[in-house]
């Protein structure tokens, strides 16, 4: 049975596709990719249909992931099939909230620096969009710091599925 993680921000160029990527990569990386199912989506749908932000691709190529992304809008009928939904920030977090149509869907919404303990709490991975290319070094670094330690709560709950 398949484990689906979906990571949100707002408009699906920035943060969420570059976690998509980066855990995506942890995933094959500890051979769970055909247990584990890697997709981001964003709270709004202003870039439906666009490729990831030019920034975004740069970044994640420079440090050897995949950047194939088309921008997508959550959609609040997927709760049902996903088992985990991973805001990019507060703010995330608080809309895909309201839009779980049930008390236990809600529960399946985490913030992403939740899994990284160096984190503190500061738990908000900022949007690089309006800055430069530093504020997306720093989000892959967020991103990558949490991604070890979400890796290995999904492989819990996947080995659980197994027993």
């Amino acid at each position: 049975m398949t484990y689906r993680v979906c990571f949100v921000c707002t408009g699906n160029i920035c943060r969420s596709p570059m976690a998509e990527f980066v855990f995506r990569a942890r995933v094959a990386e500890a051979g769970l990719e055909d247990l584990v199912e890697v997709d981001s989506a964003g709270t709004g749908g202003w870039h439906e249909g666009e490729g990831a932000d030019p920034r975004t691709v740069a970044v994640l190529r420079e440090n050897g992931y995949d950047a194939e992304h088309t921008a997508r809008q959550f959609d609040p009928s997927w709760f049902g099939r996903l088992d985990l939904v991973v805001a990019l920030d507060a703010g995330h977090l608080r809309a895909l909230r309201r839009l779980a149509p049930t008390e236990r869907d809600a529960e399946k919404v985490r913030l992403l620096r939740s899994y990284d303990p160096a984190a503190g709490d500061d738990l908000d991975v900022p949007d690089p969009y309006y800055g430069g290319p530093e504020g997306f070094d720093a989000c892959l670094e967020m991103v990558e710091a949490a991604s070890h330690g979400l890796l290995a709560a999904v492989r819990e709950q996947v080995e659980g599925r197994a027993a």
